[in-house]
């Protein structure tokens, strides 16, 4: 049986909430219940926006972003330094409402806090190294100089979901106040807490209302309004919702970046430490009860090693400890909403019916909250079942055996996604050999997804129908700019204007031409 948390959150009337849910551009008058997964007792009265608000707040935006894009990069590091300190200061106010709107477990709360804080000083630190522009060569040396600079795309609309929402907000929205972009961000309504605190902290520490604004509401009237306003895109969540959107750029002619679906795979090898990549494997599959666009629902295991892994497998999650307490008494959370349950449900019944089995897990757990489910392994999961045909996003992974490495990458692969893989291996080359086979955007050595999730100096995006574009790192940053390139002509040498012009100069360019490529033979 399942052992819940010590402290069950108490939800009640809240100055600091309603202080929060303030700052919400909303004009409307109405209002929705937003439950918490702990109890699923109503959280906040959460106002809903219209496309008027998304409107009249990007043109506000408009305007701010121009003084804030002329301030420089020595003003705008120094209001994401001063909202990095404050978001250390008021880490306990995050974590409580991450947990409060998501259910999930406190140490991976803390994941979502740390993560802003590190693409916060990562932005901060290196933005105006990477933005700097410079010198590039000329076509036509010594007569002509050229350099680059980056111009800021504007008002980027930012789509974030409710899974991550701290994590998300920051590595999508911080970048884009670096490079001197304005930001209107639709938040999920079980996210907009969190997103809003996240918000004041940069707020107070200096930025002005306007340059980051936040939204909430139905995503057909303020989500469509979003897209049809903003210089640049960037969305988090399905595939198919990814797929309109990237539609409607195209038809704009604006970019976007996207965050899609997965049905991410973990490949065991057959030199593991079964009881270590047990444990690797439950917390890559069952982080936040598996709702992570980079949590593992495919497990590969090698034949050699298959019966105990599984064992160990089973034996870490036979009795796992499940709860939504604002401590560290629990491993595993809470699914999010009653849709979620539905569909883990739906998911689990469809394969049971075609002939799966459960290895471990597979009750949801009303007697711990409304919507906690067991963390759930199934086995002789086959094509045509839900559970592995579509992402489940949420408490249930399959476990397939494999007779080599080869049988093991040619199954991960063959999806039609590919956002995160992983590999688990005695020896980190051999791992590194299968990992560079691997058809997905970031890929984790004995690791689930935190490694390359954490790394915000490097690039993080799908490939296949995972997503288009990066976020974090360079790549993450020059999404949100448009490289001007300005070139000067020196009047050290005449340019040609006429046809004996050409003629005289045609010759010199020719022997410049060899030249230049008798120096850089390779």
């Amino acid at each position: 049986m399942s052992n819940a948390a010590t402290r069950t959150p108490v939800v009640a009337p809240s100055p600091a909430r309603d202080a929060l849910v303030a700052d919400l551009i909303a004009t409307t008058g109405r209002t929705a219940a937003i439950p918490t997964p702990a109890t699923g007792e109503t959280l906040v009265e959460l106002p809903r926006s219209s496309a008027d608000d998304v409107r009249g707040a990007v043109s506000r935006a408009r305007l701010a972003q121009v003084a804030w894009a002329r301030a420089g990069f020595t003003a705008r590091r120094r209001i994401l330094l001063r909202a990095h300190d404050l978001i250390v200061a008021r880490r306990e106010e995050l974590l409580d409402l991450t947990q409060l709107e998501s259910g999930k477990t406190r140490g991976q709360a803390f994941e979502e806090v740390f993560q802003a804080l590190s693409v916060t000083r990562w932005n901060a630190l290196r933005a105006q190294r990477v933005l700097r522009g410079g010198r590039r060569r000329a076509g036509i040396p010594v007569a002509m100089t050229t350099r680059i600079r980056y111009r800021s795309k504007g008002v980027v609309g930012v789509v974030t979901p409710w899974n991550y929402a701290i994590s998300l907000a920051a590595m999508d929205v911080i970048p884009a106040l670096a490079a001197g972009c304005a930001v209107v961000q639709k938040a999920d309504d079980q996210g907009s807490l969190s997103v809003l605190a996240l918000r004041r902290a940069f707020i107070d520490a200096g930025l002005p209302d306007a340059v980051w604004a936040v939204v909430a509401g139905e995503p057909d009237e303020v989500g469509e309004a979003l897209t049809d306003e903003a210089d640049y895109i960037c969305f988090t969540g399905s595939t198919a919702t990814g797929r309109r959107i990237a539609e409607k750029a195209g038809r704009r002619l604006v970019g976007a970046s996207l965050e899609l679906g997965g049905k991410n795979a973990l490949i065991v090898l057959d030199d593991v430490d079964v009881e270590q990549a047990a444990a690797d494997a439950a917390h890559a599959c069952f982080s936040s009860m598996g709702q992570l666009c980079v949590s593992v629902e495919r497990i590969y295991v090698h034949r050699r090693v298959a019966d105990a892994f599984t064992s160990a497998l089973t034996a870490r999650l036979a009795d796992p400890r499940i709860g939504s307490g604002l401590d560290h008494d629990a491993d595993y959370g809470s699914l999010a909403t009653a849709a979620q349950l539905d569909r883990v449900r739906g998911h689990l019944d469809d394969a049971l019916a075609k002939g799966a089995r459960v290895v471990v897990g597979g009750r949801a757990r009303p007697d711990i909250g409304p919507w906690a489910f067991e963390p759930t392994v199934l086995a002789d999961v086959a094509p045509g079942m839900r559970v592995l045909d579509e992402e489940t996003f949420g408490a249930i992974a399959s476990l397939h055996v494999v007779d080599d490495e080869l049988e093991a990458v040619f199954a991960a692969n063959a999806s039609e996604y590919g956002l995160n893989a992983s590999v688990l291996a005695g020896s980190t080359r051999r791992a590194l050999r299968v990992a560079d086979q691997l058809d997905a955007g970031s890929v984790n050595v004995n690791e689930g997804y935190r490694g390359s999730f954490g790394s915000v100096d490097a690039p993080m995006g799908g490939l296949k129908a995972s997503g288009i574009g990066r976020r974090n790192g360079r790549e993450g940053l020059l999404r949100f700019v448009d490289p001007v390139t300005v070139s000067v002509n020196t009047r050290v040498i005449p340019l040609p204007h006429t046809g004996r012009d050409y003629a005289r100069l045609s010759g010199l360019l020719v022997v410049l031409a060899q030249v230049l490529r008798a120096i850089r033979r390779a």
